[in-house]
């Protein structure tokens, strides 16, 4: 799957991919190469992907706003829910297409979304609340913030 994202990624013009065997080298990989974008399978080994996505999405983390997406070849409905209570920004359905890969790229770069923190999330704002902001009741913060 690396290879398969690594072609299609240096094929829309990626100039630096950094790739990690499993979860733990991934976390350790995040702080050597301060990447734009975090792409992430579901299933890795030591630690996998909603794994990694917890410790990162922590607010006192440094990588806590980086936009991830997800990949997974399980596409049912609960998968879909505990993806967005992660705090996962696209996900990415398997086999993976270089037009739907690009499209989630162009998402998270194009249409940013607002962080929000409360008791039990912390993480992109859903694409509804996004939206309607003024139906959200907890705080809103902006990256970085």
């Amino acid at each position: 799957m690396r290879t398969i994202l690594r072609t299609m990624l240096q094929g829309f013009g990626a100039r630096r991919i950094v790739e990690a065997e499993d979860g733990a080298a991934g976390l350790e990989a995040l702080d050597r190469a301060n990447p734009d974008i975090l792409i992430l399978d579901w299933v890795m080994p030591i630690l996998d992907g909603p794994d990694m996505v917890r410790m990162i999405r922590t607010p006192d983390n440094p990588f806590a706003y980086i936009p991830i997406i997800m990949v997974t070849a399980h596409t049912e409905r609960s998968r879909i829910v505990e993806a967005r209570k992660l705090g996962v920004h696209e996900l990415l359905c398997k086999p993976i297409s270089a037009k739907a890969l690009h499209q989630r790229i162009m998402s998270v770069i194009l249409q940013p979304r607002d962080f929000v923190k409360t008791a039990g999330y912390f993480g992109p704002a859903p694409r509804a609340i996004r939206n309607h902001k003024k139906a959200w009741k907890a705080p809103v913060t902006t990256n970085g913030d």
